[in-house]
């Protein structure tokens, strides 16, 4: 269901410029560049029969021993694993997993190597090669040792506190080791080199000086990544321990002394959730800061001002009890929410990243919260008729603040303009309702309707986690953006000048060097704290204006006739919004969302409901046009955007969009920093409370009572006689 309005997905292609075609589908990462799954799969398994054959030749080779099948197999074996990182990585985390990772394979490729040397020398020549076997066993005793200091830096350089956007010098953060010596696979194969190729030349030409000289060159390399690990290690070199680290946080929270939060744990395709609240976040008065449990989830955040603080152990996230902040907002549920919710001086506002009429927007966990906020009446109406346990007290309507620079219908498209129609589907959840998604049932449908249309431009914008439970719906998905690919080279027309590709390399490149910090691609967490200090005064301010110059520059650099498939990071889905005539989606955030434009939008109806009970069970729908898969009312649904004398449903809208999202004065960023204010005013009068409690209950002023002393036990009578008993 999407309930992520701000959500892409993984960007498929940089544009090309000046000339602009459709995105490619994407593929898994580390896989093959061919399109077909089974072309796919014939590619692996021929990488792997090659590999397989590889080392059955090379052993057949040593033992006979028989030089040029050695020689010949080696090379392949060599050739099989450059081909598998270039292409198949996939194929190396399948290897890893099943404990054939690449020193193993390395180990046996030389071991082979080394057999069959002894096997060429077995008459006459054992004492020259038995220095090269001695040399090699060094070589990988280097190669492990190696691996050991590798791990001791690494544990060294794991801080207990992950920030950005804040100073932290004094940590004496350094650069991470070199890639190569921290990752045993790549550096025994790159170290290793020298010594396999000198063998494999002394197996050639019986010269032991050839392999005494790879194999030196590898002992060269060895040692000196054993000693640029150990200097890490001395104590002048280490970055802070982790007391010291915790003492510097806690430092840092009295000096910068935060008030309200963002609280966000979750997996990576999840970080859009907390994105969607940063600039709200970041408008509001006082001390902001962004509270993670992830460490991975640092770098997701997007460009932002505000520090960023990541605590992975709940000791650590404790200590904010005795900080100043106030307020935690949470935009999601996650198992690690229960831990932050345990300290009592912080009161937690539960905003969600989206609403719709599904389940998932009464989830019964919002209870746990202080309070709930929602967008507008519809929002409350449902908590109440779901009987969670949320009291109608603790709901908050503040509005969508990210909806604020939506701009609002404008009318309909000019005479012999494009109607731009953005479809922006759903995907198919975790429960398998067909009526979840409308991409398997009806994309299909839908798309070839719109297309049929010489008059349309179509927007075509799928769910980032569209496939991801269901190969139909990927499948469906690949379908539709063929099918906007033939439309486009079937229609043609003029295109931008190269100016206008200038422009937008131009202004991407602008963008990129304000919100990217261009880290090495061999940079730690610790390295990029040292790269990500506090930000330069203004840079909020000039990311805002970067941002907005991009997407006039993106849509420029597009022609108006063309069909396009949007699922890179830029533009966000409300930049969409603001180019459309109409949306075309599924019961979810999205129709929610698109009501503050004013504009037409038509609901796909795939779980077989009859229209009135569609209309009924989904109070969202209220306002759209509802499509059958077969998509027989586009044409229809087109004319009515064209002609609004056609339109019937504009009243229905405006009053949905004032159920749904609350009224248009004040605007939802006053009211939702209204909200901030008044709970940072209730945690203010709790901890007072608290301290007065406190108070009354201790002793009066005075010195401190000494240690307790159990009383004395009654000792065994005496048998020997009082004395007083004689006065």
């Amino acid at each position: 269901m999407r309930d992520e309005p701000g959500a892409t997905a993984v960007p498929l292609s940089p544009p090309r410029l000046p000339r602009r075609r459709p995105s490619r589908p994407a593929r898994p990462s580390g896989g093959p560049r061919f399109g077909l799954p089974g072309r796919r799969t014939a590619v692996k398994l021929l990488v792997l029969a090659v590999l397989a054959t590889a080392f059955a030749a090379q052993a057949v080779g040593a033992l006979l021993p028989h030089v040029p099948l050695l020689l010949a197999a080696s090379a392949a074996s060599l050739a099989a694993e450059a081909a598998l990182y270039r292409w198949q990585l996939g194929m190396v985390s399948l290897f890893a997993q099943s404990h054939a990772d690449v020193t193993v394979r390395h180990v046996l490729r030389d071991l082979l190597l080394v057999m069959g040397l002894l096997r060429l020398g077995e008459q006459h020549r054992e004492g020259a090669y038995a220095p090269l076997v001695a040399g090699l066993l060094v070589f990988y005793a280097l190669h492990w040792a190696i691996q050991a200091v590798s791990v001791l830096v690494r544990r060294t350089r794991t801080l207990p506190v992950v920030t950005r956007n804040i100073d932290a010098s004094a940590l004496r953060l350094t650069p991470a080791p070199p890639a190569l010596l921290r990752r045993p696979g790549h550096r025994l194969a790159a170290f290793g080199l020298p010594a396999t190729a000198g063998l494999l030349a002394t197996a050639a030409t019986d010269a032991p000086v050839y392999g005494a000289a790879g194999l030196a060159l590898s002992l060269a390399l060895a040692l000196t990544g054993l000693g640029a690990l150990l200097l890490r290690l001395l104590p002048g070199r280490r970055p802070a321990g982790e007391q010291e680290v915790l003492d510097w946080f806690d430092a840092w929270l009295t000096r910068y002394r935060p008030t309200v939060g963002l609280y966000f744990s979750g997996g990576a395709s999840s970080a859009y959730q907390a994105n969607m609240w940063l600039e709200p976040l970041a408008g509001l008065e006082g001390r902001p800061v962004i509270v993670l449990r992830e460490r991975h989830m640092v770098q997701r955040i997007a460009a932002t001002d505000i520090p960023v603080v990541c605590l992975p152990k709940v000791s650590t996230l404790m200590r904010l009890e005795h900080s100043t902040l106030r307020v935690l907002l949470h935009p999601s549920n996650s198992g690690k929410t229960s831990q932050v919710l345990r300290i009592p001086t912080i009161k937690h506002a539960f905003v969600n990243h989206g609403e719709s009429d599904k389940l998932s927007s009464c989830n019964p966990y919002a209870k746990a919260y202080d309070e709930v906020w929602v967008a507008g009446p519809a929002a409350r109406e449902r908590y109440a008729l779901a009987e969670v346990g949320v009291e109608d007290k603790d709901v908050v309507e503040i509005g969508r603040p990210q909806l604020d620079a939506v701009r609002p219908y404008a009318g309909p498209p000019a005479p012999g303009a494009f109607t731009t129609v953005l479809y922006a589907p759903t995907w198919e959840g975790w429960d398998g309702n067909p009526g979840n998604t409308s991409v398997v049932e009806a994309g299909e449908s839908l798309v070839r309707a719109l297309l049929a249309d010489p008059g349309v431009r179509l927007l075509y914008k799928p769910h980032p986690l569209t496939g991801s439970v269901d190969p139909r719906a990927l499948a469906a998905d690949l379908r539709i953006r063929e099918l906007v690919r033939a439309a486009n080279r079937e229609r043609g027309g003029p295109r931008p000048p190269a100016s206008a590709g200038t422009a937008l390399a131009r202004r991407t490149a602008e963008l990129d060097r304000l919100t990217t910090a261009g880290f090495r691609s061999a940079a730690d967490q610790a390295e990029r704290m040292l790269r990500q200090p506090d930000p330069e005064s203004g840079r909020a301010g000039a990311v805002r204006r970067a941002e907005a110059a991009w997407q006039d520059a993106y849509w420029a650099s597009l022609p108006e006739w063309e069909h396009q498939v949007v699922t890179d990071a830029r533009p966000p889905l409300y930049a969409c919004f603001d180019r459309a005539d109409l949306l075309i989606s599924d019961v979810s955030s999205v129709i929610s969302d698109f009501l503050a434009s004013g504009k037409p939008y038509a609901v796909a109806n795939t779980g077989a409901l009859a229209e009135d009970v569609f209309r009924k069970s989904f109070p969202t729908v209220a306002a759209a046009t509802v499509l059958t898969p077969d998509a027989s009312g586009v044409p229809a649904l087109l004319e009515s955007v064209r002609r609004p004398e056609l339109d019937e449903l504009a009243g229905e809208r405006a009053a949905l969009a004032l159920r749904l999202l609350g009224p248009a004065e004040p605007p939802s960023r006053e009211r939702f920093a209204g909200a901030v204010r008044d709970l940072c005013a209730a945690a203010v009068q709790h901890r007072a409370r608290m301290a007065e409690r406190l108070a009354a209950d201790l002793p009066p002023a005075g010195p401190l009572p000494g240690p307790r002393r159990e009383p004395a036990r009654p000792s065994a009578p005496s048998t020997a006689p009082d004395p007083r008993s004689h006065i």
